[in-house]
């Protein structure tokens, strides 16, 4: 018997301080576990990436931010591929004994994955992030030189054939003391995570390629009370080798919709969509929302610093206490029960 594969996008919006999915790599053992339900995952590179830490699974599609909701809106499809070509911008601003760390980082992944990193070029001009953080707790940042970005993707693009971009760039060793201590003892909020995806949305809108973006950090202090949550970034001098990995089989991204191909995916395929309950304004969620084929389940433990549920917006889906209950869910669709008949 032939039946429908079971595609789902777990969302986890960055830097608006989720219970699971704030730190890095936190939420790897959801997506594992769902990954072993469904056919295709779907999801973005904050919850995949672990710095030094990462773990590949084959049917779990590794997709940018802005590209998920373009592709949840129905404007662009999502290509699996065996492997891309990967460049790597290094950020002009980065010390030259940290760009070297970085460098044999991606020497390692080429030597040890066996990853196909083509190139590497530094920026012509410091880039220049700076961090933001709101009223609300969630954070955003802003890059001085754009252009210089830009121009550094498009160079990568045009002379040396790549369809995959990692982002190094160097960001402030001098934020805020006491957000950084309550971040690494597994209660703030990553102050980070907002301009990493201003940093990757830029290259993805303009040049519609897979991209994802690694910061630039002096080591910190060893401190022996680290939150296990936090530890993964205290492991090394990079965060580098989990985007390489993430981005060495991202999907590629079907810009034209006259382009399409047999096993692409699109909107219409995605089943089910799962995010936060407290954080459902994004332009996915709200686009196969609205779509009414693809089932919404909000999970309400995974708090967040934001207040955007369902019922102010609302949507139509299912309330689930955890990521466990999501999963129960999950299995009744792959199995054609509603899920309404397992409880009593």
């Amino acid at each position: 018997m032939f039946r429908r594969p079971l595609t789902v996008l777990m969302l986890i919006p960055t830097g608006i301080k989720a219970a699971i999915g704030g730190y890095a790599g936190d939420a790897l053992p959801v997506a594992r576990a769902i990954a072993a339900v469904a056919d295709t995952l779907i999801t973005h590179p904050n919850v995949l990436n672990g710095a030094s830490l990462y773990w590949s699974m084959p049917n779990v599609l590794y997709v940018e931010g802005y590209a998920i909701d373009r592709v949840a809106q129905g404007n662009w499809g999502l290509r699996p591929t065996h492997g891309n070509r990967i460049g790597v911008i290094l950020d002009r601003a980065i010390p030259p004994d940290l760009e070297l760390r970085h460098r044999q980082a991606i020497a390692a992944a080429q030597a040890t994955l066996g990853l196909n990193i083509v190139e590497t070029i530094t920026t012509d001009l410091p880039l220049g992030v700076a961090l933001q953080i709101g009223h609300s707790g969630a954070t955003w940042g802003t890059i001085a030189q754009p252009d210089s970005l830009l121009r550094s993707a498009a160079k990568l693009i045009h002379t040396a054939n790549v369809n995959a971009i990692a982002v190094v760039a160097k960001f402030p060793d001098d934020s805020d003391l006491e957000m950084l201590q309550a971040y690494r003892q597994g209660q703030g909020v990553d102050a980070l995570a907002g301009a990493e995806a201003v940093i990757s949305h830029l290259i993805v809108r303009e040049f519609g390629i897979p991209c994802a973006h690694a910061p630039a950090l002096q080591p910190l202090p060893l401190d022996p009370t680290i939150s296990p949550r936090a530890a993964a970034e205290e492991l090394g001098y990079t965060f580098l080798p989990c985007v390489l990995v993430g981005l060495s089989r991202a999907p590629q991204l079907v810009t034209n919709l006259a382009d399409r191909q047999s096993g692409d995916l699109w909107a219409a395929d995605i089943d089910v969509v799962i995010s936060p309950s407290s954080a459902c304004g994004g332009a996915a969620t709200i686009a196969l929302n609205q779509q009414k084929t693809t089932q919404s389940i909000f999970v309400e433990s995974n708090t967040t610093a934001l207040n955007v549920t369902p019922e102010l917006l609302g949507m139509d889906g299912i309330r689930v206490q955890n990521y466990l209950e999501a999963i129960g869910v999950l299995a009744a669709i792959r199995a054609g029960v509603t899920y309404t008949s397992l409880i009593v």
